[in-house]
């Protein structure tokens, strides 16, 4: 029999017994660890910092971490195996996914229905009484599909080699939120509805994503698709509709949020955004919508920044400019480990403010301290105008094309779990969101919401299919304003 030895997990508190020579990536990935380049070793994303025991350290950790950090423990999940027994504190061991639990009309119906939002990042599904729209329960979870890539690029390519592979992972832990939502359960579960963007809607449904993988990014199937819960190996019987994406990159999850906001049905021009590492963009009203997608990159969940973290104890959340320093808050009030898409926004800002970081992005003294074993380097300065410039380009050019400027918009929504948790003032002080933020309405999980008014009301499904081809998509890429505009919004 091989060697087995302890693997101890904190601030977790548990113990795993791993086989020597097994991946450390293949233990901790279930635990909360997240490996944002696709265990290529580049991106210092699933970093793990060794409490006792050893880690060896390899060419890929020696380039990614400083003499004092290895020292002090610190090693790539990626590139490291067991070799003995070993207590490790990782970063990423608390993941909040927004649910939504908003009250809407339904139209009444007997039994059970699900609804899903298959995000890039994270997975949730609510269990809902169809006859109350009464949530029965929730699931939620890291999309297993994150060990190959964390964004949807990263995805597509790996599903060139290995096509079948993303599909089974999707199909087999959404399976098994469901069997733990129905498990104390004795009714039927008559409908489940699912939402997700383009490239999640392709991988769960089985197509081909070669066409993603390339200019002019025109996916073949862009419809509904619908199966037979058992032909996806999922223990219950009711059939499952992916409800259909609006354009190539612009998902069916979008579709849901415009769905959730009431969009289509009023004249008041409104703005749904949905920051993330694929901002999606809608602008319009009842009588007409434009929507573009554009990569604003993993910098707004803390991806490629140094010392980046998901929302967890000790990332630091909020920063303020006070007589020329710098006060930080960090969640959970723990000691700071780190920053988390948000505390970056409020960073950058109050480093503005401070004199600090300059308007061109340049940083006054090369790095911006913001805790003893925090800092912010010019490459994550960057990392973030670069995001946000995408997002600030594509709304400018989406509102111009419908014949408007940004001061006629009546409300901005902001969908996703970074938009329910930025400060809107820094976002408007570093160029993000140019409005004001009076008129910003964080949304939560507008996606799940709008599959659940979909899965509750027949009326509303029966209309989608019309909704959907009256939305136009403008693919930014070739709009010919579109790079002029991008870097005219990379200033702060």
């Amino acid at each position: 029999m091989p060697d087995r030895f302890p693997l101890h997990l904190d601030p977790l508190g548990e113990t795993l017994e791993a086989e020597a020579g097994v991946e450390l990536q293949d233990l901790l990935f279930p635990h909360g660890v997240e490996f944002p380049c696709g265990g290529a070793g580049v991106c210092r994303g699933c970093r793990v910092r060794v409490l006792a025991g050893s880690v060896a350290v390899t060419p890929e950790m020696e380039e990614a971490f400083s003499p004092a950090e290895l020292a002090d423990g610190w090693r790539l999940a990626c590139c490291a195996r067991v070799e003995g027994p070993l207590r490790l504190e990782i970063a990423q061991w608390e993941t909040p996914i927004l649910a939504d639990y908003t009250a809407f009309r339904i139209e009444p119906a007997d039994g059970l229905g699900i609804a899903i939002d298959l995000g890039t990042t994270t997975l949730v599904a609510q269990l809902l009484d169809l006859k109350t729209g009464e949530v029965l329960g929730v699931e939620t979870a890291l999309n297993p599909q994150t060990v190959h890539g964390a964004d949807v690029m990263s995805r597509i390519q790996f599903a060139l080699a290995r096509p079948r592979e993303l599909t089974r992972l999707i199909r087999t832990e959404l399976g098994d939120m469901v069997v733990r939502l129905i498990r104390a359960r004795g009714a039927e579960v008559r409908h489940i509805v699912a939402v997700g963007n383009t490239v999640m809607h392709h991988l769960f449904c089985g197509l081909d994503v070669e066409p993603l993988s390339h200019v002019p990014f025109r996916p073949q199937h862009l419809g509904e698709q619908v199966f037979d819960a058992p032909a996806l190996g999922w223990r219950v019987e009711a059939p499952v509709r992916f409800l259909p994406p609006i354009g190539s990159f612009v998902g069916s999850d979008v579709l849901a949020g415009i769905v959730a906001v009431g969009m289509a049905e009023g004249d008041a021009l409104v703005a749904l955004v949905d920051l993330g590492t694929n901002g999606e963009i809608v602008v319009g009203n009842r009588q007409r919508m434009l929507c573009a997608s554009t990569a604003a990159g993993p910098a707004f969940e803390a991806g490629r920044i140094r010392m980046g973290m998901r929302a967890a104890p000790g990332a630091i959340s909020h920063v303020e400019a006070r007589d020329g320093a710098l006060k930080c808050g960090t969640l959970g009030g723990a000691p700071p480990r780190g920053i988390c898409g948000s505390g970056l926004v409020s960073a950058v800002a109050a480093g503005l403010e401070a004199g600090l970081i300059l308007p061109s992005g340049r940083l006054a003294d090369g790095e911006l301290s913001l805790a003893p074993l925090v800092s912010l380097t010019q490459s994550d300065i960057r990392e973030l105008q670069l995001a946000k410039a995408a997002i600030a380009a594509g709304l400018r050019i989406l509102a111009t094309q419908w014949g408007a400027t940004l001061g006629d918009l009546t409300t901005l929504y902001l969908a996703g779990a970074f938009g329910n948790y930025i400060d809107l003032a820094s976002a408007r002080r570093i160029g993000l969101l140019e409005v004001d933020p009076e008129l910003v309405t964080p949304v939560g999980n507008s996606a799940l919401r709008g599959a659940k008014m979909v899965l509750l009301s027949p009326a509303r499904h029966a209309s989608l299919d019309a909704l959907r081809h009256g939305i136009q998509h403008v693919p930014l890429a070739s709009d010919a304003r579109f790079q002029e505009t991008f870097v005219a919004c990379m200033g702060l």
